[in-house]
């Protein structure tokens, strides 16, 4: 079985191209080192079917067995990313391979790099699969819906292991391009498998790779090449719109750079993109203005829930000015009857969560509007989700949330499985501990079906879950889409 595994693992990296056949016999050997064999004996595959998952399931068993690992899911994480790394081409042949694709077409060289992140299950497919998704209509458009089940949770021993471990700075974060190839430890995942593209962005260094948790079609990650915090200013419009030039069919965006508005890694200068469609890439503009000074840039509201200007152009040099000068206003805007406050006691409240496309020969800029003030009614942010929907969403509204994808924590699953049993079978959701956060929720609509049954039940909760999270991006909004909103959005754009 050991063997077969062995045979049928290089036989995976050959079929998917990772691995040359003319590396078969390397390949095999690497492989048996990693499980201390110094034998090997050959073995008939043919016709079996070769399941990544399973192949690794095996082998992961194996090193258990042999004592190589302990039977955890850090641990086995940590030492099947080596298994792959067996297989991998060198960054330098993957970097050769992208640009050979890319001399074709860009599409050409990201649907080949994408394939090899799934293939040396940097994205590990099997997991992503796992993920809840769905869509629900609303005002807005169609607002995505997505339950995180591939993150892996760690376990007990692994937890204890991460807080004895000796401390260490390398690689400073997630993002940095030290990354790639790094084994990894208990606090830090392997990236042994892990592959980034070295990509010139305003004029200096800078890394694409993907999410090896893809929350839509090539999510992808660009950063900068150095260990620097997170800034919106006019070089970030600069720099989305030279990735936007390489790679025209992504749009790439950015998380604002003030905490709650801004996303979870704000030490590490980097945006999000891919080749995805979002709602709010699909609203329309609401109302057309004019700014001086800037009348050839077509500039509007858009009907979303958050406050968002769409600027567009043929040249997103103007663009680029418009956006600063958009963002250097804002900095400083206070409206006190809008509740917008630029700053409170010397502490800044204005961002930006910029997005930028290009839609045929037009490129577009989304500029959605941020304040990041605290009250005592609403500690957690103003413009965050409120209290009330805190049984569904809670954490911060990052540029992803902003463009109308949910990304729900993975406690819902189970908590909405045990959600349709009690109201289909009737009994008190406060008496359960689980869901008792839910109840007042849950009241809000029994009485708005007819019949909530073993059936529709589960239709019923993802179509409120999505109501849920329309009021969340209501929430979020500074100007609300009211005609007082509306009123005092235009009071902003009036002194562009």
């Amino acid at each position: 079985m050991f063997f077969e595994n062995i045979k049928k693992l290089v036989q995976y990296g050959i079929n998917t191209g990772l691995t040359p056949e003319c590396e078969r016999i390397y390949t095999t050997n690497l492989l048996l080192e990693l499980f201390h064999e110094d034998n090997y004996e050959d073995v008939d595959i043919e016709g079996k079917e070769i399941e990544l998952e399973e192949v690794l399931k095996v082998l992961l068993d194996e090193a258990v067995s042999r004592g190589i690992i302990e039977d955890s899911i850090v641990y086995r994480d940590l030492f099947d990313t080596k298994l792959m790394n067996a297989l991998m081409p060198r960054p330098a042949q993957v970097q050769a391979e992208f640009a050979k694709k890319y001399e074709v077409s860009p599409v050409e060289a990201t649907n080949y790099f994408y394939k090899l992140s799934q293939d040396s299950d940097y994205i590990r497919r099997y997991r992503i699969a796992k993920d809840r998704k769905w869509k629900v209509s609303s005002e807005y458009g169609e607002i995505d819906i997505t339950i995180n089940l591939s993150k892996p949770e760690k376990d007990p021993k692994a937890i204890a292991a991460a807080k004895n471990a000796k401390a260490s700075s390398y690689p400073k974060c997630l993002l940095c391009v030290e990354n790639e190839g790094y084994a990894g430890r208990v606090n830090h995942p392997a990236r042994e498998n892990h592959r980034i593209m070295p990509i010139t962005v305003n004029d200096s260094p800078w890394g694409f790779q993907y999410s090896p948790y893809v929350y839509y079609n090539e999510h992808c990650i660009v950063f900068n090449g150095q260990h620097t915090p997170m800034k919106i200013e006019k070089n970030t419009y600069v720099k989305l719109f030279d990735f936007v030039k390489l790679f025209p069919h992504y749009f790439l965006g950015s998380n604002a750079d003030l905490p709650i508005v801004g996303g979870s890694i704000l030490s590490h200068d980097h945006y999000q993109g891919g080749n995805y469609t979002f709602a709010m890439a699909k609203a329309p503009i609401e109302e057309r203005f004019e700014i001086k000074g800037f009348e050839d840039v077509e500039v509007g509201i858009v009907k979303w829930p958050l406050s968002v200007l769409r600027l567009r152009s043929t040249d997103e040099s103007r663009l680029i000015e418009l956006g600063a000068h958009v963002l250097d206003v804002w900095r400083g805007y206070t409206d006190e009857a809008a509740f917008v406050f630029a700053e409170t006691d010397g502490e800044p409240h204005n961002t930006i969560t910029p997005i930028a496309r290009k839609v045929g020969d037009t490129y577009e800029l989304d500029l959605a509007l941020r304040n990041n003030i605290t009250t005592e009614e609403h500690p957690l942010g103003v413009y965050h989700p409120h209290a009330e929907w805190h049984n569904i969403k809670k954490e911060n509204i990052g540029l992803i949330e902003v463009m109308g994808l949910a990304v729900l924590p993975a406690r819902l699953k189970g908590e909405m499985e045990i959600l349709a049993d009690y109201l289909t079978t009737g009994k008190d959701i406060r008496s359960n501990e689980q869901i008792a956060k839910h109840a007042d929720w849950a009241e809000t609509f029994v009485e708005k079906y007819d019949e909530i049954t073993s059936e529709n039940v589960m239709s019923i909760l993802e179509e409120e879950v999505g109501i849920v999270f329309t009021h969340v991006l209501e929430d979020a909004g500074v100007f609300k889409c009211t005609e007082e909103g509306r009123e005092a959005f235009k009071r902003f754009i009036a002194i562009l």
